[in-house]
């Protein structure tokens, strides 16, 4: 029986991904939330991960806004953490699968961001994500996976898909963004896209490296919205379209944000669903 360790238990996705785990007779999961676990902390992340077979860190520091002001704060949790997370697996023969961020790229692009693509991220949660990343790479070249993921919604913390459904309920018309694009992406079927590829790492089917853990397709958080509100029978025409200008925030966001999911090809995995796909399940 293989044994997991899972870190930000508590999370939007660390849930999700013990929902989908909890399925499995034949893996042992040991679930750690932030005040169980300091990932911060060497000696902690050392005794936590050795006796184990793979980690999952779904930890992060996510207020992207907050790291302008914290970006040390938010570097230590994003980026040295992952640090010690690396250096424990490499110690004890560990595989490491780590979710980080579209953010790490400028938004530039005008096609889908190869797993490859060099990064230069625009904001200081994306350079604190792209710490994480580097600190992988250099520490854990054979065991380590990074999962890229982007505009992740569902169920257990707050996202976009839930805002807009509270906010349908308090305004009659509602401004959105139409000016940038990505990929919104359930956090249910990528925790079964995590446990598909810990299945395959633990059986020597997945090469390590970079891999984009998003939905197929493409849209823009304006016509995400107008989809939530036709799926709840609610009236698209509701929403209007703006621009980001109109609302300053302090961390500059991606325009574009779209990844190409290549990598799943060499491992034997299906991508994601189309976003459509998911968001009809999800809202069902």
């Amino acid at each position: 029986m293989s044994r997991l360790l899972v870190t930000g238990a508590a999370g939007l996705l660390g849930r999700d991904l013990l929902a989908v785990l909890d399925a499995r007779e034949d893996l042992s999961v040991t679930a750690t939330t932030r005040a169980e676990l300091d990932i911060t902390d060497p000696r902690a992340v050392r005794a936590a991960v050795t006796g184990h077979d793979l980690v999952i860190n779904t930890a992060a520091w996510t207020d992207v806004d907050a790291a302008e002001t914290h970006e040390h704060a938010a570097t230590a949790v994003n980026g040295h953490a992952v640090t010690n997370l690396a250096a424990a697996c490499a110690t004890t023969g560990t595989r490491l699968i780590h979710i980080s961020t579209d953010y790490v790229f400028d938004g530039n692009a005008t096609q889908p961001y190869p797993e490859h693509a060099p990064t230069a991220p625009v904001n200081a949660y994306g350079r604190s994500k792209l710490a994480g990343e580097q600190a992988l790479t250099r520490l854990l070249p054979e065991n380590g996976y990074i999962v890229r993921t982007a505009w992740l919604y569902g169920t257990h913390g707050p996202n976009f898909v839930t805002t807009i459904l509270r906010l349908a309920a308090q305004r009659e018309r509602l401004d959105v963004v139409n000016d940038q694009r990505g990929q919104p992406t359930w956090s249910h079927h990528l925790a079964q896209q995590l446990v598909a590829l810990t299945d395959a790492a633990l059986a020597g089917h997945a090469t390590p490296g970079i891999y984009h853990g998003t939905s197929t397709g493409e849209t823009t958080w304006y016509h995400l919205a107008r989809a939530v509100f036709t799926l709840h029978g609610l009236d698209p025409d509701r929403i209007r379209p703006t621009t980001s200008d109109h609302f300053p925030r302090p961390a500059t966001r991606p325009r574009y944000s779209v990844l190409a999911h290549d990598r799943w090809t060499a491992a034997k995995l299906p991508p994601l669903p189309d976003w459509h796909t998911s968001l009809a399940e999800a809202l069902a």
